[in-house]
C-alpha cells in the first residue's frame, strides 16, 4: 500500500488471467484500493484450491487486494496457460504460470501434449518470456517430478518454485537454452544437506530481452551448519576393538560441534532480529563395527546454546553391498520390462481400462467411463466418500428429467434407446460432462460438510433427564431422534389430545408443538435401494395426495436385514405402538451392532435390556 505510481500496464485481457476470481482485475486498478507495489503469486501445494468452492489462502488475500492470484487451473485434462502481459516503456512481458498440480497428472498431461502455453500474436520475439512453476524439479520417482526439456522453448526464465534448496543465481538448460532461478525456502523446514546452504532472495531486473539477477542475503534467517563424520575414514583415531572407542567418538564429536558453534558465531550478520541459536546437525556414520553413544546425555551439554540439541547428533549406518559375480546371474529371470510399466497408473485410466475390455453385459448404460473414473479418483486421493453416490444420483436425476422431457413411453426398449442416445451425446460433449463431474462433486463435499456440522451439534449438547407428571393442561415436548443402524427402534412422535393427562411417563406431543420446541436438522439421507431405469422411471408418475392432516407417529424399526422399514400410523395407535416397538426392538438388538449417527443427544439410547416404563422419559 502508499502513493507511489505504478509504472506498468497490462495489455491482456484480466477476464482471462483472473477469470477464477470474484474480483476479475489488477489490485492496483481498483479505485478502492491504493496500491504501491502490486505482488502477483501462484499458488503451491500446501495452499492448493480444494473443498466445495476449490478455495485456497490466496483467494483470500487476492480478494482483500493484497496480491494477485494467478496461474489456476481448473480442469484436469487440458491446460491452456494464458500470460499476463505488461509494459512498461519498451520493455514487454509476458508472465506466465501454474500453479501447484499433482506431480504424476501434470508429468502424464505434459507427455500427452495436453498442456499448452499461449503466445501474443503480436511481435512474439520482442516479449521477455517469464515462467512461475511449483513442482518437483529433482527426480523422486518415475513420474513423479517435472523435467526441464518439458517446458517450451521459447522461454527466458523459469523461476522454480517448490525445492526448498536456495538456487537462486540463473543457470541455463542447455537442451531448451533458457534459465532457471531456483529462490528455495526463505526458512529451515527441515535438517537437511539443501536447507544448509545461505537463503537468497533475488531482484530481477529486466530491460528488452536482457536480464540480471541480483542476490540479497536474508539478514533474519536462523544459522545452520551441517557436517558428516564417517567414523571408518579415521583409523587412526578409532579402533573397533578398543574398549575406550566409544568415549573417543563422543570426544571427537564434541570437538566438531564446538567448531561449528564458532562458525556461527563468526558469521552472524548483527541483525538484533535474527534468532541467537543456530541450528546445529552433525551426521556420524558407524559402520565398520562402532558403537553410537548416548544422544540424550550428549545434548544436555549444549541445552542453552543450541536451538535443537536433541537433534545434534544423527548415527546412520550404511548398509553393506554384496559383491555379486557375474558368473551368478541367472539370466532365465531377467524378463524384459515394456515402456509403459515405466507410468504410474492413475484410477481414472484403470476404470477406463475394465470398461474397455469388459464384456457387453458388463458395460455402462447410463454413467460414463470419464465421470465414474473421476468419481473413483476423487475417492481414494480425497477420501470423498459421497462421490460415486453424489456421481450416480447427479447423473440418475438428469437422465429422468431427459426422459420425462422427451415423454418417452413407458417401455423397456424405447427407454434404453433413449437413455442410450443421450448418454452418446454426453460423451461427445466433454465441457458439459466435466461440469456434471465438478457438479457432482460439489454436492459430494457439501454434504460431507453438512454432516461435520450436525455431528459436531450433536456432540456439543449433554443428555439432559428430566421428568414430568402427565397433567391435563401440560403439553410434553418431543424431540425425535432419526437414527440409522440395526436394532435401533424410535417411536411414539405426536400424541394426540387424547394421550394428554395420562399418568404414564412417556414421551409425545402433537406435531406442531414437535415443530415449534425441537430444533430442526436436514433430513438425512437414507440410502436408497438399487433400482433399475425402468423403476425409476415409474416413480416420476405423480402420488395421490395424502386425504387427512392427521397427527402421525413414525416408528423407524430397523431388523437384520439392509432394508429399513418405515411406517408411519395415526397417533390414535400411539400406545399399541409402543409396545410393539419396544418388542421388535428388544428382538433386533441383541446380535446387531449400531451403524448410524443420532443428530440429537437429548435422548438416551434405547436399551433393551431395561423395562419400557424405565427407558421413556420426558423431555
Amino acid at each position: 500500500m502508499g502513493d507511489r505510481p505504478v509504472q506498468f500496464e497490462i495489455l491482456s485481457d484480466q477476464e482471462v488471467n483472473f477469470h477464477y476470481s470474484k474480483f476479475p482485475w489488477v489490485n492496483y486498478q481498483d479505485r478502492n484500493l491504493n496500491i504501491s507495489i502490486p505482488i502477483f503469486s501462484i499458488h503451491g501445494n500446501h495452499d492448493d484450491p480444494t473443498g466445495a468452492d476449490a478455495l485456497c489462502a490466496l483467494d483470500i488475500l487476492s480478494c482483500a487486494g493484497l496480491l494477485n492470484h494467478f496461474g489456476r487451473s481448473t480442469s484436469v485434462e487440458k491446460i491452456d496457460i494464458s500470460p499476463i502481459l505488461l509494459r512498461k516503456g519498451r520493455t514487454k512481458i509476458a508472465l506466465y504460470g501454474l500453479g501447484a498440480i499433482p506431480d504424476e497428472r501434470l508429468y502424464r498431461m505434459f507427455v500427452n501434449k495436453q498442456v499448452t502455453m499461449l503466445r501474443p500474436k503480436e511481435d512474439e520475439d520482442s516479449w521477455f518470456n517469464l515462467f512461475v512453476i511449483h513442482q518437483n524439479r529433482s527426480k523422486h520417482g518415475a513420474t513423479n517430478y517435472i523435467p526441464e526439456q518439458f517446458l517450451d522453448d521459447f522461454i527466458n526464465l523459469v523461476v522454480w518454485g517448490h525445492e526448498h534448496e536456495c538456487k537462486i543465481a540463473p543457470c541455463q538448460n542447455e537442451r531448451q537454452c533458457f534459465y532457471v532461478s531456483q529462490p528455495g525456502s526463505s526458512v529451515v523446514t527441515s535438517l537437511s544437506p539443501g536447507e544448509a546452504v545461505k537463503k537468497h532472495i533475488g531482484l530481477l531486473h529486466v530491460k528488452g530481452k536482457k536480464m540480471k539477477m541480483q542476490k540479497i542475503a536474508l539478514e533474519t534467517v536462523r544459522t545452520f551448519y551441517m557436517e558428516d563424520v564417517v567414523l571408518a575414514d579415521h583409523p587412526d583415531l578409532f579402533n573397533p576393538d578398543n574398549p575406550k572407542v566409544t568415549q573417543a567418538i563422543q570426544s571427537f564429536c564434541m570437538e566438531k560441534v564446538e567448531l561449528m558453534l564458532e562458525n556461527a558465531e563468526r558469521e552472524r550478520l548483527g541483525n538484533p532480529r535474527q534468532p541467537e541459536k543456530p541450528l546445529i546437525r552433525l551426521r556420524v556414520d558407524y559402520t565398520g563395527g562402532f558403537e553410537p553413544f548416548s544422544v540424550h546425555r550428549f545434548s544436555q551439554k549444549y541445552m542453552d546454546r543450541v536451538a535443537n540439541p536433541k537433534d545434534i547428533i544423527h548415527f546412520f549406518r550404511h548398509r553393506e553391498q554384496k559383491e555379486k559375480n557375474d558368473n551368478d546371474l541367472n539370466f532365465g529371470k531377467l524378463v524384459s520390462r515394456p515402456a509403459s510399466d515405466g507410468m504410474t497408473l492413475r484410477v481414472e485410466d484403470l476404470v477406463k481400462q475394465y470398461f474397455q475390455t469388459a464384456e457387453t453385459k458388463l458395460q455402462l448404460s447410463l454413467l460414463t467411463e470419464r465421470g465414474m473414473g473421476e468419481a473413483v479418483q476423487e475417492f481414494v486421493d480425497k477420501e470423498e466418500k459421497d462421490a460415486i453416490e453424489e456421481l450416480v444420483k447427479f447423473q440418475l436425476e438428469k437422465t429422468q428429467r431427459f426422459l420425462k422431457e422427451r415423454r418417452t413411453d413407458a417401455e423397456e426398449e424405447k427407454i434404453d434407446e433413449e437413455v442410450r442416445k443421450f448418454r452418446e451425446s454426453r460423451k461427445r460433449n466433454t465441457e458439459e460432462e466435466d461440469e456434471e463431474v465438478r457438479e457432482a462433486m460439489t454436492r459430494a463435499r457439501a454434504h460431507r460438510s453438512e454432516d461435520a456440522i450436525l455431528v459436531a451439534a450433536s456432540s456439543d449438547e449433554e443428555p439432559m433427564d428430566t421428568g414430568m407428571k402427565g397433567t391435563g393442561d401440560s403439553d410434553d415436548g418431543l424431540l425425535v431422534t432419526l437414527s440409522r443402524g440395526r436394532g435401533r427402534a424410535r417411536g411414539a412422535r405426536g400424541q394426540n389430545s387424547t394421550a394428554r393427562g395420562s399418568s404414564r411417563r412417556g414421551r409425545g406431543s402433537t406435531s406442531q408443538e414437535s415443530a415449534t420446541s425441537s430444533r430442526t436438522y436436514k433430513p438425512v439421507s437414507m440410502p436408497a435401494k438399487n433400482m433399475s431405469i425402468m423403476d425409476a422411471f415409474r416413480s416420476l408418475k405423480p402420488e395421490p395426495p395424502l386425504k387427512s392432516p392427521k397427527s402421525y407417529s413414525e416408528d423407524i424399526i430397523d431388523d437384520d436385514s439392509d432394508l429399513e422399514d418405515i411406517s408411519i400410523v395415526p397417533s390414535s395407535k400411539v400406545n399399541q405402538r409402543l409396545s410393539t416397538t419396544s418388542s421388535l426392538s428388544k428382538r433386533g438388538s441383541q446380535s446387531q451392532t449400531s451403524r448410524g449417527v443420532d443428530f440429537e443427544s437429548d435422548e438416551d439410547e434405547f436399551d433393551p435390556f431395561k423395562s419400557s416404563v424405565t427407558s421413556r422419559r420426558t423431555k
